[in-house]
């Protein structure tokens, strides 16, 4: 007996934010949609997300906040499918909600506010929902078919909404990925984003019982900046400046560190030629940094001396402090993937492949990587609302 075969328009495999805004999008314009999901339930990483608040978006919204190949990609969908649209759907179904900092929008209550107000929305667009789905095999013949081990599904378009790597516990998967592979596209090597770094050797000897420290700092990596706070942890560092700074850090090279953003550690000093001992810059420094750190990052950086000049390079190192780390903490810690389906593959107004007409791409698996802050669910909406209403 053959396996039970389901005809629908369109096929979203992934019941993520992308997935799911996909679908609505497109069963509201009467299409005949399924959705997908492998795991148990849908939305698993939206509850999980923003402490289980879920930083559903970002008001500041904008491509130069995301990191792709292609920086021009994410314009089209990200203007048309803005924040306020977003807003508009939290505020239709009566999700209470507020800015945190930086023009991040969380809930106030709970993350299951938000996959509530998308199941309701999939019911109310008619779209139909399946859980615990293994898919074996996806072909394209007349149509596409997309075999479960338990049924097949046929339809004349799919949409890949399969998410990254990243946090596997919740079960991420390449999927995507070798499903892009399978159908000939193009893959930007993925790696690790928004993620803690290892400290190393020598580094970890020094600093990692100073685990839970936390201060302002404005950390770089490959020429990017981010003024907020950094973490001291037992293996590394992390804290949101950290998490921002990751994603554009490559193995091998060092971050930079202002651990007195603004700040004149050596001024009092140098305006007097008395009373320049390493107690007074301690007692100087600990005015700026939790004392621990201070204390800690004196013994190991101390002045060569106390002129002014030693000062002034003193004062330098302090606000370019170098560290170079082993690595990073990897999927099962990251945010997010960075890299993925290559953005030249697709349209930048429907996802859809140019090589493979009907197939799309949206959300994480596509090469698009937001900044931490609101910034991923955005272009989740923004990338399944296009490719929702193209089809």
């Amino acid at each position: 007996m053959s396996d039970p075969t389901y005809i629908f328009d369109a096929l979203v495999l992934g019941g993520g934010a992308a997935g799911l805004m996909c679908a609505i999008e497109a069963g509201r314009r009467g299409k005949k949609v399924a959705v997908l999901e492998r795991a148990d339930r849908i939305g698993k990483k939206i509850l999980i997300s923003g402490g289980g608040r879920c930083n559903f978006t970002n008001l500041h919204c904008g491509p130069e906040n995301f990191l792709s190949a292609n920086p021009h990609f994410a314009k089209s969908a990200l203007a048309r499918y803005q924040p306020k649209d977003v807003i508009a759907l939290v505020r239709k179904h009566r999700i209470p909600f507020h800015e945190k900092k930086l023009g991040q929008l969380f809930c106030d209550h709970s993350a299951q506010d938000v996959v509530a107000m998308l199941e309701e929305e999939c019911r109310a667009a008619g779209v139909k929902i399946y859980t615990q789905v293994r898919i074996r095999e996806v072909a394209q013949r007349a149509s596409f078919e997309v075999v479960t081990e338990q049924d097949k599904f046929v339809a004349q378009s799919v949409v890949v909404a399969t998410g990254g790597l990243s946090i596997p516990k919740i079960g991420a998967t390449s999927f995507g990925y070798e499903l892009a592979k399978q159908f000939g596209l193009d893959i930007v090597p993925c790696r690790p984003a928004l993620v803690p770094l290892i400290w190393k050797k020598e580094d970890a000897a020094r600093y990692k019982d100073l685990s839970g420290v936390s201060t302002d700092a404005v950390v770089t990596a490959d020429g990017v900046s981010f003024n907020e706070k950094l973490l001291l942890t037992h293996h590394g560092l992390s804290g949101p400046a950290v998490l921002q700074a990751s994603s554009y850090w490559r193995a091998g090279t060092g971050i930079r560190i202002d651990l007195a953003p603004d700040k004149n550690v050596t001024g009092s000093l140098l305006e007097s030629s008395s009373g320049r001992t390493l107690a007074s810059l301690q007692a100087a420094l600990r005015n700026y940094l939790p004392h621990r750190l201070a204390d800690r990052w004196i013994k190991f950086n101390p002045p060569k001396s106390f002129t002014n000049v030693a000062l002034e390079e003193w004062e330098g190192q302090l606000h370019n402090w170098t560290v170079t780390p082993a690595g990073d903490e990897g999927y099962v810690k990251a945010e997010v993937t960075a890299g993925g389906v290559d953005t030249a593959e697709l349209s930048s107004t429907t996802m859809e492949c140019e090589k493979v007409p009907g197939l799309f791409f949206i959300g994480e698996v596509v090469d698009v990587t937001g900044q931490l802050g609101g910034f991923n669910f955005q272009w989740a909406w923004a990338s399944g609302a296009c490719a929702g209403r193209a089809l």
